[in-house]
């Protein structure tokens, strides 16, 4: 007798209010990840739609990247998802922790950007 595998949900509530099914999720072979289809992805994940190893494998994605579109959503919603705001998040986030702040040189940097004796 082999185990029973999880049924799928039918389909959810995308990013946009649409049905999102597992039929239209993002083709495999995406290679444009707007903010809408990291979304769907992030969503399909999170109820059950697609399992994470399998959205990596099917999208070919770091579970790191997964992991980061889901954090992203959590703090900061789909805006989160814009590369520019990934951008600036990182860049906050390396503000808050003065020991992620040193750039290439060696050289600590504040808030502005400007070199600082370390």
């Amino acid at each position: 007798m082999m185990p029973e595998q999880p049924s799928r949900p039918n389909g959810v509530t995308g990013p946009t209010g649409k049905p999102l099914t597992f039929e239209n999720l993002p083709p495999p072979n995406t290679k444009r990840w707007v903010i809408s289809r990291k979304a769907e992805v992030v969503i399909a994940v999170r109820n059950g739609l697609i399992g994470f190893a399998e959205a990596c494998e099917r999208y070919r994605l770091s579970a790191e990247e997964l992991l980061n579109w889901e954090q992203l959503i959590a703090a900061h919603g789909m805006r989160g998802l814009r590369v520019t705001r990934t951008q600036k998040y990182r860049q906050s986030e390396h503000e808050d922790n003065p020991a992620q702040r040193l750039s290439r040189d060696g050289m600590s940097r504040d808030a502005a950007g400007r070199s600082k004796a370390a």
